[in-house]
């Protein structure tokens, strides 16, 4: 991924990032397609913008932000690292969150809980009645 606008040290982090989260090159496909929107001639015909879809995932990026294909490259590869992380670190959140709410339920209320939430109950009750409407004698 040779780049001259982007530094060999933004470059290797990258790699590494890459390399944690089990992306390799193989399994990215990489297209250039020409830009669309405001910048004339210069956007119109060139393929500055690039395409990412990570095979196995099934992740797409598309990268537009910049005039040079090789920024626009490296930008593309840390959009597909932060998506993948997140959609990672989301299904570890969910199943975390599920298991919580399991102990949660099966877990016993104190006796100050109970009295709290028959409390809650009563007064309820009490505001219901009063929608009732008179009783007839």
């Amino acid at each position: 991924m040779p780049s001259s606008s982007v530094t060999p040290q933004k470059q290797a982090g990258l790699q590494r990032r890459m390399e944690a989260l089990g992306i390799r090159e193989a399994d990215i496909e990489e297209r250039f397609i020409k830009g669309s929107g405001r910048g004339g001639q210069k956007i119109n015909k060139t393929s500055s913008c690039v395409y990412l879809r990570h095979l196995n995932s099934g992740i797409e990026v598309k990268c537009q932000q910049e005039r040079s294909q090789a920024l626009n490259r490296f930008l593309a590869r840390r959009e597909l690292c932060d998506r993948l992380e997140a959609q990672i670190k989301g299904e570890q959140s969910r199943r975390e969150q599920e298991r919580e709410k399991i102990r949660r339920q099966k877990r016993r209320r104190s006796r100050r809980q109970k009295a709290r939430m028959l409390e809650e109950k009563r007064k309820q009750s009490e505001k219901k009645a009063l929608r009732k409407p008179p009783e007839e004698e």
